[in-house]
C-alpha cells in the first residue's frame, strides 16, 4: 500500500488516513534524536546493572555520582580554557574516585545480607551529593561544553544534530570498550564469577572486596562519560538532573531485564526514542507519564525484562 504525497500531506490509500508531511518528518526526527541521546541512557542502565549484577544491590546514588562527577571536571578546569574531550575525560576520571567514594562509603562497612541497610545509604549518598553539587554551584546550572554543536548533518529531509551523533558515537565506544573488558579480560572474568558463585570465587583466590571495589570505580567512570554526555547533549548542567537521570536508568534496568548489558543498550535508546516520540504528541507535561506506564507495563506482562539472566553458568 502505497501512500501518495499531496502539498505538505501524505495520503493513504485504503485507511482514510491524511498525515501532514512536515509533522511527518518532524516525528520522524524528533524520535531520531531520541535514539542518538538515547545512549546516555544504556551507559546509565549498563552502571545500575553491573552493580546489580556483581552485588545484587541497587545503587540509587549513581545517577546523582554521575552529574557529580561532570559537575567537577567542570569546575577542575574552571580556570583553564581546557578544549571538550579534556572536560569529558576529566569527567570519567572524576567518576572513577566517586564511585570508591560510593562503595568505600554505602557498601564496604554495611552488612550486604541486610539489602534495605545497602539501599538506603545509596539514598542518602544520593541526597549528600545533591546537597554537594547545590552548595558548590548556588543551585545555579552551568554550561557545559559540547564538541560538533555547529555541525548540522543533512539526511534527506532530516538534519542530524552533530553534538547528538558524537554523543552516540561516544557511547557506543564505551559500550563495547566495557562489553571487551568484561567478556575478554582476566578481571571480566573474575567480575562474572564473583556475580554468579561469590563463595567458589574466594576459594580460587578472587578478592571480592577488589572486584566489587573495581566495578564501582569502572562503573563510575562510565557514569562520568554518560553525565557528560548528558551535559553537552542539553548544554548545561543542573541539580536538578540528578533525580530523573535515577529515574530513567531505573526504568531501562528493568526494561533491559536486570543484570542484562544487552538489554540495558537496547532499553536505553527504546526509551530515548520514545521519550521524544511522546514528547512531540503530547508535551514534555506528559512525557514521563507515559514513559512511567511503559515501565509498568513490562512489570505486569514481562517482569524479567527483555532480556532475563539465566541463572546458569556463564
Amino acid at each position: 500500500m502505497a501512500a501518495r504525497r499531496h502539498c505538505n500531506r501524505v495520503y493513504v490509500p485504503d485507511s482514510g488516513f491524511v498525515v501532514d508531511y512536515l509533522d511527518l518528518i518532524d516525528a520522524v526526527q524528533s524520535v531520531a534524536d531520541g535514539v542518538l541521546f538515547g545512549a546516555t541512557y544504556a551507559l546509565l542502565g549498563i552502571g545500575f546493572t553491573l552493580i546489580f549484577g556483581v552485588m545484587h544491590k541497587i545503587n540509587l546514588s549513581f545517577a546523582a555520582a554521575s552529574i557529580g562527577a561532570a559537575y567537577v571536571s567542570l569546575l577542575i578546569l574552571a580556570g583553564f580554557k581546557a578544549p571538550a574531550i579534556l572536560v569529558f575525560l576529566t569527567a570519567a576520571l572524576a567518576g572513577g574516585v566517586i564511585g570508591a567514594l560510593v562503595y568505600l562509603v554505602g557498601f564496604k562497612f554495611i552488612p550486604l545480607a541486610n539489602p534495605l541497610a545497602t539501599l538506603m545509604s545509596t539514598v542518602g549518598l544520593l541526597l549528600l551529593i545533591d546537597e554537594i553539587i547545590v552548595h558548590s554551584t548556588d543551585g545555579v546550572p552551568l554550561n557545559y561544553p559540547a564538541l560538533f554543536s555547529d555541525v548540522i548533518i543533512p539526511a534527506g529531509p532530516f538534519n542530524i544534530r552533530g553534538d547528538l551523533v558524537f554523543v552516540f558515537v561516544l557511547g557506543c565506544v564505551c559500550m563495547a570498550v566495557l562489553l571487551t573488558l568484561l567478556y575478554r579480560t582476566k578481571l571480566g572474568l573474575a567480575t562474572r564469577a564473583v556475580s554468579q558463585q561469590p563463595v567458589a570465587s574466594q576459594l580460587c583466590g578472587i578478592s571480592i572486596t577488589r572486584v566489587n571495589l573495581l566495578t564501582f570505580v569502572i562503573t563510575g567512570m562510565v557514569g562520568g562519560i554518560a553525565g557528560a554526555m548528558t551535559g553537552a547533549a542539553i548544554g548545561m548542567l543542573s541539580p536538578l538532573l540528578s533525580l530523573p537521570l535515577t529515574v530513567k536508568g531505573l526504568i531501562v534496568t528493568v526494561i533491559g531485564g536486570l543484570g542484562s548489558i544487552p538489554g540495558a543498550i537496547i532499553a536505553g535508546l527504546v526509551v530515548g526514542g520514545l521519550e521524544n516520540f511522546f514528547q512531540f504528541f503530547r508535551g514534555v507535561t506528559e512525557r514521563d507519564l507515559y514513559i512511567m506506564l511503559l515501565l509498568f507495563a513490562f512489570l505486569v506482562f514481562k517482569p524479567g525484562g527483555l532480556f532475563a539472566t539465566s541463572a546458569g553458568r556463564d
